[in-house]
């Protein structure tokens, strides 16, 4: 992937993690969901933890082809 291919990447995944955290947010509010719950959601959510963590590759490849 060259350095383009994963800026376009990390903002993509990006966006669809805050699109995603924000429906959550909306739907506990619509709910009247305890903040400290849908908090929990939140750092729970298996869909939210694999976007993190693609975040944080794409971050390390990023990092490897700038010392390249």
């Amino acid at each position: 992937m060259d350095k383009q291919d994963l800026k376009l990447s990390k903002k993509l995944i990006s966006s669809y993690k805050k699109k995603l955290e924000k429906e959550i947010l909306d739907r506990s509010m619509k709910l009247k969901m305890p903040q400290n719950k849908f908090e929990e959601i939140i750092n729970n959510n298996n869909e939210l933890i694999n976007l993190k963590k693609m975040l944080e590759d794409l971050e390390t490849e990023s990092e490897s082809h700038s010392k390249v």
